[in-house]
């Protein structure tokens, strides 16, 4: 009922740039946290950055300083913005809220479908 739409990746040099969006869309309550995971061939999926309703947010090490993850809670989105990329950094990127339909209803994991981001020259 809840989708999750990514959008924002490609290919990127070095040290380049990119910008992240995932929009929720459906009947949705509320969504009480939205995040970043990120998965890289050979390696376990990587919880990249966070922010909850309260405005908590996290960031793994390897990204502090280098990505910042924002919410526009009017529009069920979140954005990150990737600074400074390197080659580590290509994975597939997915999108993941906990979402709430209704008031008082336990919140649910729904996931996007994907975004490649490739770092190369």
């Amino acid at each position: 009922q809840v989708q999750l739409v990514e959008s924002g990746g490609g290919l990127v040099q070095p040290e380049g740039s990119l910008r992240l969006s995932c929009a929720a869309s459906g009947s949705i309550f509320s969504i009480n946290y939205m995040g970043w995971y990120r998965q890289a061939p050979g390696k376990e999926r990587e919880l990249v950055a966070y922010i909850t309703n309260g405005g908590s947010i996290y960031y793994t090490l390897s990204v502090k300083g280098r990505f910042t993850i924002s919410r526009d809670n009017a529009k069920n989105t979140v954005y990150l913005q990737m600074n400074n990329l390197k080659p580590e950094d290509t994975a597939v990127y997915y999108c993941n809220a906990e979402a709430q339909v209704t008031f008082g209803a336990s919140g649910y994991d729904v996931w996007g479908q994907g975004t490649q981001v490739t770092v190369s020259s």
